[in-house]
């Protein structure tokens, strides 16, 4: 995984140096934070992005009951409503892999 956002974010950065990537991941994606900052920093050494900070947003898993309507956190992976126990439930976020920003230097002309 931590593979994939390091050579996202090269192909990305077109040579400019990165300061700062900040990656949203849900809930149910089940990442580990420390893994994943301890992957960033052993993926980068010696690599264009060497330095640069990896921040992780936890986005956390949440439905939408069709039996009663309300929305809840889930705290685990279970998909139920935790207001009525309906299973009917839509996924409203949780299962998020993004890059949702890099922060690059500017180029100096």
């Amino acid at each position: 995984m931590c593979q994939a956002i390091v050579d996202t974010v090269t192909a990305h950065a077109s040579g400019r140096q990165v300061r700062r990537v900040t990656v949203r991941i849900g809930h149910l994606r089940q990442v580990v934070p420390d893994s994943l900052s301890f992957a960033w920093e052993v993926l980068t050494e010696g690599t264009e992005l060497a330095g640069s900070e990896l921040v992780v947003e936890h986005v956390p898993a949440v439905v939408e009951c069709a039996a009663c309507g309300e929305r809840t956190t889930l705290d685990w992976p279970v998909l139920v409503c935790a207001a009525c126990g309906a299973v009917d439930v839509r996924l409203v976020s949780g299962e998020e892999f993004q890059i949702a920003s890099m922060d690059v230097a500017e180029e100096v002309p």
